[in-house]
């Protein structure tokens, strides 16, 4: 199970049974019920009346609010068995969690898992299990380095001999970005726009880089006026955008420069050679993987279907439990 910030993916025997956004919608009173999760939440977000209260459990890739991401878990467990007469509800699982997890934040994942009917809980570090999900060998002696840009943190690991040489975990990601496009919007346009629809504006014209060979056409945004609440409309071009949310790729920038200052200096030459591997929903931003090759001077290479990577790699890691020490029970 890849718990994350914006998404969560279950893979069950090597396919891929749950792909659903990380939210969940409650009954505004006790006791507490769950009425959505998954996509049919995500679909109530901002439009529920006072009955009703949708919430994102994670956030900055570790639980918030440790009741709703257990209703969480669980209602998409229920997905699965739903499709599945014979699936049982007792179930060993692998969790990922982000490489600078504290004691603290590890055990509210596990406590979760275990409540939502996981018999044996294991957990893995979001860069391993990325590197495994793109078809590294983790425990060959040579270094290798994932960028794993997520909703919530970027994770910045050197991989070497089945175990985390260097890293580097910080909270700015995807929803740093939107966050930027909400505020950009708003300072600039003076048009008041939602997480949902800034979401909706970084996936039609994001980008890292004012200058792409292929530019995306401008998008049409259309809100009220922050002022007098009149409807408007406002052409968004990616070269506006590129802008808007260049300080927190700086921040990314800077924490990758500080995982290769800590790198030894026979690793680094093996990443100077195999590159550097982007994975997670950020390392489709257009012209990013161009923009880190030409800062730091060394390849940046998009993974084949990044934002399952780390799914995948949590499924490799399940099937070989008993192999890979990495794993935290």
């Amino acid at each position: 199970m890849d718990l994350g910030t914006a998404n969560t993916i279950i893979i069950h025997n090597g396919k891929m049974v749950v792909d659903e956004p990380s939210v969940v919608a409650l009954e505004n009173r006790q006791p507490v019920r769950m009425l959505a999760v998954g996509t049919q939440a995500h679909q109530m977000e901002g439009k529920e009346p006072p009955g009703i209260i949708t919430i994102r459990p994670l956030r900055d890739g570790v639980i918030a609010d440790f009741k709703a991401a257990e209703l969480m878990i669980r209602g998409m467990v229920k997905m699965i068995s739903s499709k599945r007469s014979w699936f049982s509800p007792s179930l060993r699982m692998v969790v990922c969690i982000p490489s600078g997890s504290t004691e603290v934040e590890i055990r509210a994942v596990r406590d979760s898992s275990e409540h939502a009917g996981g018999r044996e809980v294991y957990m893995i570090y979001e860069p391993m299990a990325a590197a495994l999900g793109i078809g590294l060998d983790v425990e060959k002696p040579e270094g290798n380095m994932i960028v794993d840009i997520g909703g919530g943190t970027t994770e910045i690991a050197v991989i070497s001999l089945g175990g985390i040489v260097s890293n580097k975990s910080i909270r700015v990601a995807g929803d740093d970005l939107t966050a930027d496009i909400v505020e950009h919007m708003g300072r600039v346009h003076n048009l008041r726009v939602g997480a949902p629809m800034a979401e909706k504006i970084k996936i039609n014209v994001g980008s890292a880089l004012p200058v792409l060979d292929n530019p995306p056409e401008p998008y049409l945004v259309s809100g009220p006026n922050k002022m007098n609440a009149l409807p408007m409309e406002v052409e968004v071009t990616h070269e506006e955008i590129s802008h808007c949310i260049d300080k927190s790729i700086s921040k990314m920038e800077e924490a990758i420069m500080s995982a290769l200052e800590q790198t030894p200096s026979e690793l680094y030459s093996d990443i100077m050679r195999n590159g550097i591997y982007l994975a997670g929903g950020g390392a489709l931003l257009r012209g990013l993987a161009k923009r880190l090759s030409d800062k730091i001077q060394i390849e940046f290479k998009v993974a084949e279907d990044p934002l399952h990577a780390v799914a995948r790699g949590t499924g490799i890691a399940l099937k070989n439990i008993h192999k890979f020490n990495f794993l935290i029970r």
